[in-house]
């Protein structure tokens, strides 16, 4: 759960910076991937590693992203709700639904960010302050070339040792993508001063712009594709 006082968050706050710091990496390339098209077009990607909030605002801000939604994968409908999920038992994991122009951004690199900035993909069923299996890392793939290129990517990070520790996320195949309620979107955004969102998620974001400047999107160009 993140609703935390102010004297919790910031004693967390020293481990949570160093954990945001053993995280963040400026990764390779996919060695396999997919081809920019030839024209304008949207793709679908779900992915999961701890608070919906942050993955949010990091894959906002990715040039070549239409919109994101905080949801909800991997378990039933009946229970895509965020009280049921917040308990860790019914199979959920804290998602985000990104759509992006394949014209303009990869799934590869989209991957690269994930696991670059958006979250430490060595942590099993957490990520900083946050624990249990709604916060664990988990790709969703759309489709067989998804799949492929997220397996391939994983074994190449392994391969390089780009992270202290093995990767641990998991992949299966997206069933369905639950929204989430609507005071949990765009939460990084409309509450930048909140402690939580100061200590945990804006270094994702000022790390995806020092470390990829050439995929980051500024926040006037978040804000207009939303508009």
């Amino acid at each position: 759960m993140r609703t935390r006082s102010l004297a919790t968050l910031f004693t967390l706050a020293a481990l949570t910076a160093c954990s945001a710091t053993a995280s963040t990496a400026n990764l390779p390339d996919p060695t396999y991937d997919t081809a920019k098209t030839a024209t304008h077009a949207t793709e679908t990607a779900v992915l999961a590693g701890g608070c919906f909030w942050g993955l949010q605002s990091v894959f906002e801000h990715v040039h070549g992203v239409k919109q994101v939604w905080a949801g909800y994968s991997g378990g039933a409908a009946s229970t895509a709700h965020y009280d049921d999920v917040s308990d860790g038992n019914t199979g959920h994991a804290e998602s985000v639904k990104v759509e992006f122009d394949p014209s303009v951004v990869s799934y590869g690199q989209l991957l690269k960010v994930y696991f670059g900035v958006a979250h430490d993909p060595t942590e099993l069923n957490r990520q900083g302050p946050d624990t249990g299996t709604q916060y664990r890392s988990e790709i969703f793939f759309t489709n067989p070339q998804q799949q492929k290129i997220a397996q391939s990517y994983i074994a190449q990070l392994n391969a390089a040792k780009v992270f202290n520790g093995s990767i641990v996320t998991q992949l299966q195949p997206l069933n369905a993508f639950y929204e989430a309620e609507s005071y949990h979107q765009d939460y990084a955004r409309t509450h930048p001063d909140e402690p939580y969102i100061v200590i945990n998620d804006a270094p994702k974001v000022a790390a995806l712009k020092q470390l990829y400047p050439s995929l980051y999107q500024p926040e006037e160009a978040v804000v207009d594709v939303k508009l």
